[in-house]
């Protein structure tokens, strides 16, 4: 199987036009928080989330292959990685991770990993 895990994949159901920040997010085994910010970027497309209390109020950002569903009417998104996936990720700071190639790079690397 070869997914891009930076592209939405085809069948999630993403829509450009619609703007999923506040969109819950659901991790393959339970919720995780809401969406504080997004990218639409070719080659770079992701969702930012904030946590909230279950890892101390940090964000993490999920490249967008990790999602398999957008519910539009239900504002909600789903991942196909489970809470303790998405808490062991490599650390995210929005002001220094953002546009950061080499980020990108091990971000992508370390979701990547659980591809099928």
């Amino acid at each position: 199987m070869n997914v891009n895990v930076w592209g939405y994949r085809e069948t999630s159901g993403r829509l450009e036009a619609i703007d999923l920040t506040g969109f819950k997010v659901e991790a393959a085994d339970e919720d995780i928080g809401k969406v504080s910010k997004h990218s639409d970027d070719a080659g770079s497309s992701y969702i930012v989330v904030d946590t909230g209390p279950w890892i101390f109020g940090r964000e993490v950002l999920l490249p967008a292959g990790t999602v398999i569903h957008v519910d539009v009417a239900q504002e909600k998104i789903y991942v196909d990685r489970t809470k303790e996936q998405i808490k062991s990720a490599p650390e995210f700071v929005s002001e220094q991770h953002i546009g950061d190639s080499d980020y990108y790079s091990r971000i992508g690397g370390y979701y990547g990993g659980f591809l099928g």
